[in-house]
């Protein structure tokens, strides 16, 4: 019997708000520098709770979200904010942690 696999899709796996904003912190957390990391992880969420939604709630053509969010587009500020808005997530800024 041939064992089957297929591509991980976070989506897939972010089924309440809950776990999205704690999906979202984590790669806050994560991504250091890497502002793509965040456009993805946003693109994750949103297509969790449907991109053609967030189209409406955004005034962004779902094409380009799905663009902006890929982790390969360049979403500007504006764009990453009408979207956290519209996903019902919060940016939060806290200190910096030094080690020790």
């Amino acid at each position: 019997m041939a064992l089957k696999l297929r591509k991980w899709d976070t989506a897939e796996h972010l089924e309440t708000e809950e776990e999205m904003a704690l999906y979202l912190e984590a790669c806050l957390e994560e991504a250091g520098d890497d502002a793509a990391f965040i456009a993805k992880a946003l693109g994750d969420i949103a297509r969790a709770k449907g991109m053609t939604q967030l189209a409406k709630e955004t005034g962004l053509g779902r094409e380009s979200l799905y663009k902006a969010l890929s982790g390969e587009g360049n979403p500007s500020f504006a764009t990453i904010l009408k979207v956290t808005h519209a996903l019902g997530l919060q940016l939060h800024a806290a200190p910096r942690q030094t080690p020790g």
